[in-house]
């Protein structure tokens, strides 16, 4: 038994000897034909390789020959435009070398006349001071005696009929001066359409029904006084049918009061604080209008490169007035007749035009400074760099400087043509509203005082103070002081009520 089993286990160790050897050799096998594999491959990746090369280098070479070439095509080039300009180089300096001889044969024969000339010349001289000898020897006077009494001779002679001349052409251009004078004034004014002046401290504002009153009034008058406060307009609500009336002095003011209400009936949602909040956006609207409207005006009349704040100031002038004369409608008209006359008279009817539309721009600063509307108009157009001539012509329509153009007395001229005919201007209210803006100017120099309105045709005069500057007695006191300097320094009919405004605001965002 025990040798049974030992036989058994060594056959079995004898087989997996065997086993191992095939098994061995078998790897080898596999293994050397792995390698004969790649190497087979390697060479095919080396070969694609070098046809890739290949391929790559004949390609980089193409390229270059075709660079070369490209190269030396732009030389050649290069090299005829060099070989056509020396070609024509030498063209030009075999022209410069024709007429150089040219030009030296023509100085030579003019040489040779200029000698011709002068022996003549000679010759010519010699003759006339034989012929002089002889006409002395004749006559027993010399040369210059003769001279001298032939010359008084004609001197007093001269003398006479350019007297006779002088006057008759005097005559002549005084009745066709003053005859074409006339003829260019009158055809200039039929030329231009004319406007009437009109009352305009009023406006009307047309409402669906009387319902709206009641809503524009307010509870205990609150939302008319807000109105009142923000505008400075004095709005009066009576029985007037499907109508409330506007009162202001100020053109401007009246129109951002319409404006206004209009907003806030078509809205419907109307107190103080969506009144002040709708007047403020209508301030900014009236503004960019203001500036629209000079636009316009200059692009209507051909005048061209103002400056944007001579714009804004001639878009001004729609909202103000000179005696009851639409300022804008006065300066247009102004411009035009400037333009006919210059025309007519043959100067430069654009540089005309020019001032007279700039010409009134003193009425109509920001500041007001105690000037002359010409002198500040002047100043003005100085500022902006308009031409001296223009300058000149609005700073001398009212002779407040001297002229120094001749567009200067179109200027005053066709001022005076547009302001005295008939219907044109209202003394009147031109005193009116400049009392009230004396007035209120007056009030604003106070310290502390923010905005000023004169309300009720000027019979009440609105003061609106800063609360952190001035108290409550301050504003007492303030009232007072107004009310004695208007006192002494002005004159108007009645009494002026001075109200002082002071009240403190809180204002914050819920977000």
């Amino acid at each position: 038994m025990i040798y049974t089993i030992i036989f058994a286990a060594a056959a079995l160790i004898v087989g997996g000897s065997i086993s191992f050897v095939l098994w061995n050799k078998l790897l080898q096998r596999k293994r050397d034909s792995i390698i004969k594999d790649a190497e087979s491959e390697a060479e095919v990746i080396k070969k694609e390789k070098i046809l890739q090369a290949k391929e790559k280098f004949l390609q980089l070479k193409t390229e270059h020959e075709r660079i070369l070439a490209e190269k030396n095509s732009k030389m050649a080039q290069a090299e005829n435009k060099l070989k056509q300009r020396e070609v024509a180089f030498q063209q030009r300096f075999d022209e410069a070398q024709r007429k150089n001889k040219e030009l030296e044969a023509i100085r030579t024969n003019l040489t040779a006349q200029m000698e011709l000339v002068e022996k003549r010349g000679e010759e010519l001289e010699r003759l006339h001071k034989q012929q002089v000898e002889k006409l002395e020897a004749l006559s027993g006077l010399s040369a210059d005696e003769a001279k001298f009494q032939l010359v008084d001779s004609l001197k007093a002679e001269a003398k006479t009929a350019a007297m006779s001349y002088v006057n008759e052409i005097m005559d002549e251009a005084k009745m066709t001066a003053t005859k074409e004078a006339k003829r260019v004034v009158v055809q200039s004014i039929q030329r231009v359409a004319t406007e009437t002046a009109i009352e305009n401290s009023v406006t009307v504002f047309h409402i669906d029904s009387d319902e709206i009153k009641g809503r524009i009034i307010g509870r205990e008058g609150r939302n008319i006084r807000a109105l009142e406060a923000a505008t400075g307009v004095e709005i009066i609500v009576d029985d007037t049918p499907e109508a409330i009336i506007l009162s202001a002095f100020d053109p401007v003011r009246r129109e951002v009061a319409r404006l206004a209400l209009h907003q806030l009936v078509t809205d419907g949602r109307i107190h103080p604080a969506r009144i002040e909040e709708v007047v403020q956006k209508v301030q900014k609207q009236v503004e960019e209008e203001i500036v629209e409207v000079g636009k316009r005006t200059a692009i209507d009349l051909g005048v061209h490169g103002l400056h944007p704040e001579l714009i804004r100031l001639v878009g001004k002038m729609k909202y103000r007035s000179s005696y009851g004369q639409n300022l804008l409608q006065h300066s247009r008209e102004v411009a035009n007749l400037c333009a006919i006359m210059a025309t007519e008279l043959g100067l430069n009817a654009k540089l005309a035009k020019r001032a007279g539309l700039l010409h009134d721009i003193g009425k109509v600063p920001d500041d007001e400074p105690e000037l002359p509307h010409a002198i500040l108009g002047m100043k003005l157009a100085e500022k902006f760099k308009e031409k001296p001539e223009v300058c000149n012509a609005i700073g001398s329509h009212h002779d407040e400087t001297e002229m120094t153009t001749l567009i200067a007395p179109i200027i005053q001229v066709c001022d005076a043509i547009s302001g005295a005919r008939p219907g044109a201007r209202r003394e009147v209210v031109e005193s009116y509203i400049k009392r009230l803006k004396e007035m209120e100017d007056m009030a604003l120099n106070y310290p502390g005082v923010l905005k000023t309105y004169a309300i009720q045709a000027g019979r009440e005069l609105r003061v609106i103070v800063g609360s952190e500057k001035v108290s409550d007695d301050d504003a007492n006191r303030l009232s007072f002081d107004i009310a004695k300097k208007i006192q002494d320094e002005m004159t108007y009919p009645g009494q002026v009520k001075i109200t002082v405004i002071r009240e403190t605001r809180a204002i914050n965002y819920a977000k």
